[in-house]
């Protein structure tokens, strides 16, 4: 898989075995929990279509950053 080796292994230096594991879990629920595609129109394949902002929202919009493998994965979610 292209994505996996662009997004992941080629910024990702592995010790072992098990930190191979590790980064290769936290890839595959992240590309299949958060990551977008533009062919569902912004949705990622296991989690609904997120719903739209108006602009008058955009003011008091927060954002939560959280890294994953260091900063290699980083996830954006809107602040309730």
């Amino acid at each position: 898989m292209k994505t996996l080796r662009t997004e992941l292994l080629d910024r990702t230096l592995i010790w072992h075995q098990t930190h191979l594991r590790h980064a290769l879990r936290e890839h595959e629920r992240h590309y299949n929990l958060h990551r977008t595609r533009r062919s569902l129109a912004a949705a990622s394949p296991l989690r609904a279509l997120p719903e739209a902002i108006e602009p008058d929202q955009m003011e008091h919009l927060a954002i939560h950053r959280q890294d994953r493998l260091g900063g290699v994965i980083r996830e954006y979610r809107h602040a309730a």
